[in-house]
Parts: structure tokens; sequence; C-alpha cells
């Protein structure tokens, strides 16, 4: 890709961020406040699902840069693992005693939303990244990738590199659990991309099991929760590939449970046959994409999720502007960019050695 095209790809993103953040004033709402403060009163607590994930670790990295910068005193905290509330609504308690001017939270559950509307009834700004919570409106706003535009995209790339085969799927999701809106916002984008109906756009695993997609036949073998994880991928896989090994196509909500399902193809000898793709776009995934084992990712951006709402907070403490919303969306958009080494004409897409300029992890 040149040079000029690389630019104009991202200049969307950065538009994005200088229009979002031409705040509005706040009023006394839930989570707002027009009380000044000087950067070293302002406290934020970020709330990560869990630091084993690097897109977390990343999303700590831009939050410390910010406070940093803004002289925010910034507290982290996250659950021990994906999917753990308990520990998330322990912080958000800890946020509301020490007095803190705002939360930024990636939510585990729908069990969060109620110790969020007692933060926002305290006071505090409550920002949700990455994922919105159950309702939308338990928080003041949320910073977050379009997961359905970014599903969508590697859904669209799929069904073009099948050119006409049918498409035997497996659909490695996040929990089976709980619903989360990342969750099924990426699982009912890729089967859109792909052109299947999906039935409850909220909800995985209803759509018919065989039918048509936009270039031929489909069955889906199953959903499988991967909790977001490389050995809940390489189990999930295990347990779809005994239903049928057949499997050409491999959704994953995120690139370690990508790596999981690869090992599982690997250790079936069908890694070669399968298209596998994916949505995050960390360093390790990018590689992954140079080295043929992920076909495709949408790349999102968790340090300028971060770096934003520790920004938003501070604004909103010092002088009374709160953020808002990307035109025509209830949430403010960071943006994402497929990434492959097989373009599709018409499909905006960048290599992966574009994505490595820009990517997050190790």
């Amino acid at each position: 890709m040149s040079t000029a095209a690389r630019v104009g790809g991202f200049a969307s993103i950065a538009l994005v961020a200088s229009v979002g953040l031409a705040a509005c004033s706040s009023g006394s709402g839930a989570g707002g406040s027009t009380d000044s403060a000087s950067g070293d009163d302002i406290g934020v607590t970020l709330i990560v699902k869990t630091t084993t994930n690097p897109f977390f670790v990343a999303m700590e990295d831009g939050a410390k840069a910010a406070a940093e910068k803004a002289g925010v005193n910034l507290t982290l905290a996250a659950g021990k693992e994906d999917g753990d509330e308990d520990t998330q609504i322990q912080a958000i308690e800890n946020a509301i005693s020490k007095g803190d001017q705002g939360i930024l939270i990636t939510p585990n559950g729908p069990s969060v939303v109620d110790a969020l509307q007692k933060a926002r009834e305290a006071g505090l700004y409550v920002i949700a990244l990455d994922t919105a919570p159950d309702p939308a409106d338990a928080v003041d706003i949320t910073f977050a990738t379009d997961n359905f535009t970014a599903g969508e995209s590697i859904g669209t790339w799929t069904a073009a590199q099948l050119n006409g085969e049918k498409a035997t799927i497996a659909m490695l999701d996040l929990f089976d659990d709980k619903v989360v809106s990342v969750d099924y916002n990426r699982d009912q984008g890729f089967l859109t991309g792909m052109g299947i109906d999906t039935a409850d756009a909220e909800k995985n695993g209803d759509e018919a099991a065989t039918g048509s997609y936009s270039g031929g036949d489909y069955e889906i073998v199953g959903n499988e929760a991967t909790n977001g994880a490389e050995d809940g991928g390489r189990t999930a896989m295990e347990t779809l590939l005994s239903k049928n090994s057949d499997i050409n196509v491999v959704y994953t909500i995120n690139e370690p449970a990508a790596y999981g399902a690869y090992q599982a193809l690997q250790a079936a000898g069908k890694e070669k046959d399968v298209l596998l793709v994916s949505i995050d776009g960390g360093c390790a995934g990018v590689e992954n994409v140079a080295e043929g084992i992920i076909g495709a990712t949408a790349q999102q951006y968790p340090v300028k999720m971060a770096e934003l709402g520790v920004e938003a907070i501070a604004k909103l403490a010092t002088d009374g502007t709160a953020p808002e919303t990307t035109d025509g969306l209830d949430f403010f958009d960071t943006g994402s960019a497929l990434v492959t080494e097989t373009p599709v004409d018409g499909l905006d897409s960048i290599t992966a050695a574009d994505a490595a300029d820009i990517c997050w992890g190790e």
C-alpha cells in the first residue's frame, strides 16, 4: 500500500477523534459535574477485564501515558479473568470511596451495571471502553470499536475468499453463560458480512444452521465459548472438529482464541485447509497474519480508547465539557481497519506491515 493510501486510511480515525472530543457543556445529569478541578485533584480509575490479554495491558499503558500528561491520579484495577464481575464491582466501590471524578471500564458482564449506577449517582463520570454495558445507557458514554462493522469486514473478506465454495463454519465466541455486546456484535457482524441472515441481532447461535451465504451454501457446525483465551480457543476448536472435520471457516472473537484454534487445527493436520479470521490487531495477531496463520483480522485501537477516556474525564473535571458520540452512533467510534495479505476488490484493507506500525502488545 502506498504512503498516500495509508495516510488516507488512517485520516478517518483521526477525524473521528477530533469530532468526538469537540465536547458540549455538561449539565448536572448522572456522572456530570461542572465543578472545576486541577489535574492533581482529578482521580480516575481504569478497570479492565483482565491483564492476561495484551489488549487490556495496552489499554492500561495508554491510560498511564495520558494520565501522566494531564496530571491525573490514575488507579488501575482488573478482573482476575475475563468474566470476573465481582472484582470489577469491588473496584467500582473503591473508586466511589476514594472520591474519584471518573471511571473507565471494560465491563465483564451485566452484574456490574448496578455498581456503575451507584457510581454515577455519587457524581462520577463513567466511560465504558471497548465493551458497552447492557443497557448501553448504564454509562455516560462508550469509547469503542464499532464491533459489528469490524465483524462485518472479516465476514465480507471470508465470503470473497471462498469463491462460491460451501462454507462449513465454526463460531468461536466469548461466553455461553452471559450476554455482552462485544460478543454478539462481532459474531453477528461476521455472519452479516458473509451474507447469512441472522435472527435476533443480540443473540449468538440462533440463526439457521444451514442455508445460503452470499457466494453459495453454508453450514454452521456450532458456537463454542472461548472466554477470549488461547486455551479456550483450542478446546472450542477441538470440540467443533469432533462434530465436523470438514470445517473450512473459523470465526474467532479475538486473536488469543484464534491462536488456540490454530493449534487445534494444526494438531489435526487441517491448518492449511481453513480460513481463520479474528478481531484485535495486536502485534502478535498482526504477525500471525503476516505468517498466514490468520487470514484476516480487524485491527482496533485500545491505546486510543484509554487515552481519549482519560482526556475526556480530565476535560470534564476542569472545564465542565463532556465528550460526544460519533454522528449516527450511540457511542464514540475509535475506528478499525481490516488487516490481510490477500486484499479483496472494493473492501478497504491494510497489509500486516502497515498494521505492525500501529499495533499494540508484543
